[in-house]
């Protein structure tokens, strides 16, 4: 009994959002009973989209291409300066098209490698820090850069066109920052000649997978249809890396469904929707970077967006409410999580310099959010 409690315990810290949604669903259903309009709440295409997207990087990162690319980038640097610039951007750029937390947990573990190497220790509070925001701040250019954005491009039917128009001067100015941030670390001579040598990945795997990225981006620019992409991707996997379903984030699935249900059941209760309404009206800039402090920005994105059809300022508010506390993007929980599981990590010291590094993005990002949608 002992036991099983633990495990439950164990399984609420890990999957605490999951959880949260869960019963926010489950409570919902009870104001509004279960019937044929539940089948009408789910967005299909995302869920579709989300699962073949995880499957195809998950593909990608099994053939080690991401690593191996990420060393030749390395191989060629020759101060802590261009070793900060090349982990960070290897997170920012990344981040646009392999998901924030996919960076994450690939490139993190190789900066922790890459400064042990290369004998410099310090750098990697700082380091690692940055690489949390470049890759929060770097996936909000694209609509495949986080869950959050594929949700909202789906759901407020934005143009490709015009979701970069929206999104590319706040990255551009997370850029600046970023290297501003870098720039300010100092610079010193280094000697990268210990890193390890990879092969090149296979190349017949590599071309399935990047073929099957295709087939994704294809669906995200409305090329295809969703059933259409799920379909190619699960007979190619289950004949070519079945395996690949299991790297599957199931619970991330779930997450959204159980989102899907609270949202549409609250909708249908006029009294609870229109108080809603009338409170996040001209506020879902700031009311995305608060509520994402407590919940993070994924479920903040899909319970804001069934009140209120002002995409862009939402946009802003969760991309921009990633930033903050540690919860604030699940992402930043997994460099922080990785982090410390490394020799001499000092976590306390890692969460100060992360939380200012943080808030200074926070701030300017804000203010700069406020004035183009001001204009």
């Amino acid at each position: 009994m002992e036991k099983k409690k633990d495990q439950i315990i164990a399984f609420f810290k890990k999957e605490t959002v999951l959880c949260i949604a869960a019963v926010l669903a489950v409570i919902s259903m009870f104001l509004v009973p279960p019937d044929r309009e539940y089948l009408e709440y789910l967005d299909y295409r995302v869920l579709a989209l989300l699962f073949c997207l995880m499957l195809v990087i998950a593909g990608l990162q099994s053939i080690g291409l991401f690593r191996y690319l990420g060393l030749e980038l390395l191989k060629r640097t020759r101060s802590t300066r261009q070793l900060g610039l090349s982990l960070v951007g290897l997170c920012f750029f990344a981040s646009m098209f392999i998901t924030n937390d996919v960076a994450l947990i690939t490139f993190v573990p190789f900066a922790v490698m890459a400064l042990t190497m290369a004998k410099e220790p310090g750098l990697l509070i700082p380091i690692a820090a940055l690489q949390s925001v470049a890759a929060n701040l770097g996936s909000m250019l694209t609509p495949i850069g986080n869950p959050q954005n594929l949700y909202l491009y789906t759901t407020f039917d934005i143009p490709m066109g015009t979701f970069l128009k929206y999104m590319l001067p706040l990255t551009l100015l997370s850029l600046l920052l970023l290297i501003a941030a870098i720039l300010l670390l100092g610079k010193k001579p280094l000697e990268t000649q210990g890193l390890e040598t990879l092969p090149f990945p296979d190349r017949k795997k590599l071309a399935l997978h990047l073929l099957l990225f295709l087939v994704c981006a294809a669906c995200v620019l409305r090329l295809i249809s969703w059933p259409v992409m799920l379909a190619v991707l699960t007979l190619a996997l289950v004949i070519a890396d079945r395996k690949l379903f299991r790297s599957v984030d199931y619970f991330l699935l779930l997450t959204f469904v159980c989102f899907f249900l609270f949202i549409g059941n609250t909708g249908r209760i006029p009294a609870v929707s229109s108080l809603v309404k009338t409170f996040l009206d001209t506020r879902e800039l700031p009311a995305g970077v608060l509520l994402s402090q407590v919940i993070s920005n994924v479920p903040a994105a899909i319970l804001l967006s069934g009140f209120t059809e002002n995409a862009r300022a939402l946009l802003y508010g969760v991309n921009i409410g990633g930033l903050g506390t540690l919860i604030a993007s699940l992402a930043s929980v997994i460099s922080y999580r990785i982090y410390g599981s490394s020799k001499g990590a000092r976590k306390g010291a890692y969460l100060k310099t992360f939380t200012v590094y943080n808030m200074v993005f926070l701030a300017v990002l804000y203010l700069a959010a406020m004035l183009l949608l001001s204009h």
